[in-house]
């Protein structure tokens, strides 16, 4: 398999632990975390949207004041 190129979220920070990156390989999107970068999920742009918009819907919001 050829070398994933990996994009930091946004949401990270400047850091450089603790970040989630992700990357597309020819069939998949490739998930990781920064910290434990040999652990990488693969899944598909379908399978990421419905992950992704499920969090949004069930994740509380703080409100800052």
């Amino acid at each position: 398999m050829s070398e994933i190129a990996w994009q930091k979220s946004s949401y990270s920070g400047s850091g450089e632990t603790n970040c989630v990156e992700i990357g597309a390989t020819p069939h998949t999107l490739a998930l990781r975390e920064s910290d434990n970068p040999t652990v990488v999920l693969h899944t598909d742009h379908p399978q990421l949207t419905a992950l992704l918009g499920h969090i949004r819907a069930t994740t509380p919001r703080t409100v800052s004041p």
